[in-house]
C-alpha cells in the first residue's frame, strides 16, 4: 500500500490550481457529508433484523465509517482521528437534518449532485482528470489533502502541504 505522503503527492499532482484547490475545500466536504447522508438512508441494521434500538445505528454510513477507518488507520494515527472528526461532525449535520423534519434524502441528492457539478468545474480549471479515475481510493483522500491544504492555507505549517514540498520531490519518494 502507498504511503500517505505517495497518495497526498499523487492527489496534488491533479489539485495544482488554486481554483480548483478552494472549490475542492469547499466541495470535498460538502461531497463527503451528502454521501454519508444518503448511505445513512440504506438501512442494513433493519435487513438483518437487528434490535431496533442498534438496527437504527447500522448503516450504509456506519459501515462505510468503519471500513474506511481501517485505511485511515494504516495511513496514521492523527489520519483515523481527524477522519473520526470529520465522521462525527458529518454524523451531528445528518441527525440534526432527520430531526428537523427535512428530508435527508433530497437535501443529500440536492449537495451532492451541485457539489459535483463545481468539482468536475474545477478540474476543467485544472486542466487534468480527478484522481479517483485512476483509483477509487482517493475518493478516500481527498478529504486529508483539503484538511491539510485549508489549514496550511491559513497559514500553519503543514509539513504534507503542496507548498511545503514544491513539486512533489524525492522527500516524497518519486
Amino acid at each position: 500500500m502507498r504511503s500517505l505522503q505517495q497518495f497526498l503527492s499523487d492527489y496534488g499532482d491533479s489539485h495544482q490550481n488554486p481554483l480548483n484547490q478552494w472549490i475542492h475545500i469547499i466541495c470535498v466536504p460538502a461531497i463527503l457529508i451528502s454521501t454519508l447522508g444518503l448511505l445513512w438512508l440504506v438501512p442494513v441494521g433493519s435487513w438483518l433484523a437487528l434490535p431496533e434500538s442498534v438496527a437504527y445505528w447500522v448503516n450504509g454510513a456506519t459501515i462505510l465509517g468503519v471500513l474506511s477507518g481501517v485505511l485511515y488507520l494504516r495511513l496514521g494515527w492523527w489520519v483515523f482521528l481527524l477522519m473520526a472528526g470529520w465522521f462525527a461532525l458529518s454524523l451531528w449535520l445528518i441527525l440534526s437534518v432527520v430531526n428537523s423534519g427535512w428530508s435527508l434524502l433530497w437535501l443529500s441528492v440536492a449537495v451532492w449532485v451541485a457539489a459535483w457539478i463545481v468539482q468536475v468545474y474545477g478540474h476543467k480549471v485544472e486542466g487534468k482528470k480527478p484522481s479517483f479515475v485512476d483509483d477509487l481510493v482517493f475518493l478516500l483522500i481527498g478529504p486529508i489533502f483539503v484538511s491539510i491544504e485549508f489549514v496550511a492555507k491559513l497559514g500553519v505549517p503543514v509539513p504534507l502541504a503542496l507548498n511545503s514540498h514544491k513539486g512533489h520531490t524525492s522527500a516524497q519518494g518519486h
